[in-house]
Order: structure tokens, then C-alpha cells, then sequence
């Protein structure tokens, strides 16, 4: 698109190029003033006839003419060639981005939903996308909209997320999680009873920027709330009086050559990993994956720093470091 554009801009410029040549031209060749140059450019390249022309032409003055009409022709073609292609490509490409869009929603599962994709849900966009998850953005305003068309990796729908219809169109039944970041906390309201209405076993996470909302969020069917302002407090403070670990979190979060996360995984009532303790799995040696707590779902406690001894059971939740290669390897193996 960005090419199309320039080559209109270049377009136009011949445009004037030629026109200025052409009048320039025939007040030396001709010795006419600028009216009467300017006429003759004007008839001579919209090929409207020479019914009227203000002299007679010079055998120079007609082969300028002639060399004016062959420039000015291949102006044209190449102006309508160049405005046909920047339509064709912003209308149709459009057309043809959003149908592979919709095929792409159609074949994911366990994918997230993203509703809004302002100052905050791009931050999770990124998140996601770092983190190698499948996720589609559901976004209402025009301008935000124009800022995930020019990402091509972004898979988004244009509508407004508290609809029943759009959040179906997103694939909320095969969804595993919903985020609603929109700047108002009504409208995370009324995101949240909708999905909940659609898919009872979502997870949903909202953003709240009033404390007041937050138990109207859980009450309609939120699985967390997020407070922004809270956050961000938080993290304020932190860099004040610890500002070393708000250096390495920083540097493995969002470091430009850094992909390490801390993450978690639920052990499967199938998994490898059931009945074994932790020596016996050997996660680190295995997947390079570090183990830093064990949650146990029957007392919903954590266990920091577990023993090699620690035996893992279904349900069991391991909170880990490590990398996306890190840990598909480990998916793969337990």
C-alpha cells in the first residue's frame, strides 16, 4: 500500500510536470503568453480538437505538440494504472484479508478473545503474541481499527464486542479466555454478561478502572478483575524501593532479545507426570523449564521452592520459567 501511494504522489507530479512543460514550452517555441500557452496545453492533452488555437503553428511548435500528446498520453495511463491499482488493492485486498481472516477464526480452538485494542489491549496483544497464543481482536472504533490493519499478523473482527452475534462470530463456544479492556467499565459490564450468557465455562478476565465496578463485574460473571490504576500504583512503587527486581522483571518481560515468562501448567489426569515426584520427572534436565511452585487444586496451596521428593498429582499446577520452545517440549514429552 505504502508503495502504491508513493507512485500516486509521483503520479501527480508528472501531471504537473507535464503541464508546466507544455506551457513553458510554447511561450519559447511560439512566443505566446501564459493564457494562450496554457490553453494550448490544456486542449492538447485532452484531446478535445483544435477547433479554436490562438495562431498558427510553427513546424517546431507542431513537432513540440506532437511530443506533448506521446508524454501526456503515457501521463495518463500511467495515472489511471496506478489510481485503479491503489483501489483495487485498499478495496479488494480489504475484501480478501478479512475472508481469510473469518477462515482463520473458524479453525481455532482454545484461542482467546480480545475485546478492544487500546493503550491496554495492545500491551496484552503483545503479551500474547510473544507468548506464541492464538488470540482474535474484537475492536469498535475506526481509529484503533486502522492501526490493526497495519498489522498483518493481527486476526480482528470490526463490531462491538457486548454483541451476542459478533462475540459468536469471534468463536466464544471454542474460546478458552476472554479479556474486555475497553476504557469505560460499562461496557466491560455488559461484555462480560454476554459471554458469560454464551459460553459458561469461559474464563473471563475485565479491566476495571473503578473500584466500585468490581463486584458488579465478578457478579455478572467475571473470573477476575484488573484494576489499571491499582497496577500501576503497584508498579510505582515497586520501582522506588525495589528497583533491581523491577530491572530483571523488566529485562525478562520485555527485553527485545528476551522471551523467558513465567507460566503455568495444569497436570492432566493423562499426563506422564502423575504419581512421580519431581526428581523422577527431571523437568529442568528434560525441557529446561524451571519449576518455581506447585499448586495443589484439593487445598488450593502453594508450594514455593518445592523438593526434589514432592510427589505431583492430577490437577496439580505448575508454575514454571522458561521459554515458548521450552515449553512446548515440555507438552510434548508430559
Amino acid at each position: 500500500m505504502k508503495g502504491l501511494k508513493r507512485k500516486i504522489i509521483i503520479a501527480v507530479a508528472l501531471v504537473v510536470f507535464t503541464f508546466s512543460a507544455g506551457v513553458f514550452g510554447y511561450m519559447w517555441i511560439e512566443g505566446w503568453d501564459a493564457f494562450d500557452s496554457l490553453y494550448m496545453t490544456v486542449i492538447t492533452l485532452g484531446t478535445v480538437g483544435y477547433g479554436e488555437i490562438p495562431t498558427q503553428l510553427s513546424t517546431g511548435g507542431r513537432a513540440f505538440t506532437m511530443f506533448l500528446i506521446v508524454i501526456g498520453m503515457g501521463t495518463f495511463v500511467y495515472g489511471i494504472t496506478t489510481v485503479t491499482a491503489f483501489i483495487i488493492e485498499g478495496e479488494l485486498g480489504g475484501f480478501l484479508r478479512k475472508k481469510q481472516m473469518m477462515k482463520t477464526i473458524e479453525n481455532m480452538k482454545d484461542h482467546y478473545i480480545i475485546c478492544g485494542s487500546g493503550d491496554v489491549g495492545m500491551y496484552i496483544i503483545d503479551e500474547l503474541h510473544k507468548t506464541q497464543r492464538e488470540f482474535v481482536v474484537i475492536e469498535n472504533e475506526s481509529e484503533h481499527q486502522a492501526k490493526l490493519k497495519e498489522n498483518e499478523n493481527i486476526v480482528y473482527i470490526e463490531g462491538d464486542p457486548a454483541e451476542d452475534a459478533i462475540l459468536i462470530q469471534a468463536g466464544i463456544q471454542r474460546a478458552k479466555g476472554l479479556i474486555t479492556a475497553l476504557p469505560s467499565d460499562k461496557d466491560n459490564l455488559f461484555v462480560v454478561i454476554s459471554a458469560r450468557s454464551l459460553n459458561p465455562a469461559l474464563r473471563i478476565v475485565a479491566r476495571c478502572n473503578e473500584e466500585s465496578t468490581e463486584a458488579k463485574l465478578n457478579k455478572a460473571g467475571a473470573d477476575a478483575t484488573v484494576s489499571t490504576n491499582a497496577i500501576g500504583g503497584l508498579r510505582m512503587a515497586s520501582t522506588m524501593i525495589r528497583p533491581t527486581v523491577v530491572t530483571f522483571l523488566d529485562k525478562m518481560l520485555r527485553g527485545p532479545e528476551s522471551h523467558l515468562r513465567i507460566e503455568e501448567i495444569e497436570i492432566s489426569p493423562d499426563s506422564r507426570l502423575v504419581g512421580k515426584s519431581l526428581r523422577e520427572a527431571d523437568i529442568a534436565n528434560k525441557t529446561g523449564l524451571l519449576v518455581l511452585a506447585v499448586k495443589n487444586r484439593e487445598t488450593d496451596q502453594f508450594a514455593f521452592n518445592p523438593k526434589a521428593s514432592s510427589v505431583l498429582t492430577k490437577d496439580d499446577v505448575l508454575i514454571f520459567i522458561g521459554n515458548p520452545e521450552q515449553i512446548k517440549t515440555f507438552r510434548k514429552y508430559y
